[in-house]
């Protein structure tokens, strides 16, 4: 029965061992040092490659933490909710302040601030603090 012999026993006899020529296969100065070596003043020089704007310094990391939806607080909303009403992006219908939040890009209502006006409200989550508020005023939450 044939079987795959392992690859230290099918190197016996070759002298490089799959590493081409043998003094290939000795250290870091085959590759031309090690980590940021090359990047000084002297011979043989790997300029060009450090000269990339991303090879040194911190370059951050990628957050494991979902990412919250967008809020808005209450008070941030009654302070631009005229120039959201000029814009178009909100309407005033007797007396009413009607807002989609969730077209604006806001996922999220929170209760930070006073209820000045009335507001019939579009959004996906809202605080309990929030709501409390809204309905308070005689508005609406949806």
């Amino acid at each position: 029965m044939k079987f795959k012999r392992r690859k230290f026993s099918r190197q016996r006899g070759n002298s490089s061992h799959g590493w081409g020529a043998k003094k290939k296969h000795r250290g870091a100065g085959h590759r031309g040092g090690r980590g940021n070596s090359g990047s000084g003043k002297r011979a043989d020089q790997k300029k060009p490659s450090h000269w990339k704007e991303v090879y040194f310094g911190k370059f951050g990391f990628v957050s494991k933490a979902k990412k919250g939806p967008r809020s808005i607080s209450l008070l941030a909303l009654d302070n631009s909710i005229e120039l959201l009403t000029k814009k178009g992006e909100a309407k005033l219908e007797n007396g009413v302040y009607a807002v989609d939040l969730g077209a604006l890009g806001y996922g999220k209502l929170l209760s930070k601030g006073k209820v000045t006006r009335k507001y019939r409200i579009k959004v996906a989550v809202a605080t309990e603090g929030a709501r409390k508020k809204i309905t308070a005023a005689g508005g609406l939450i949806e």
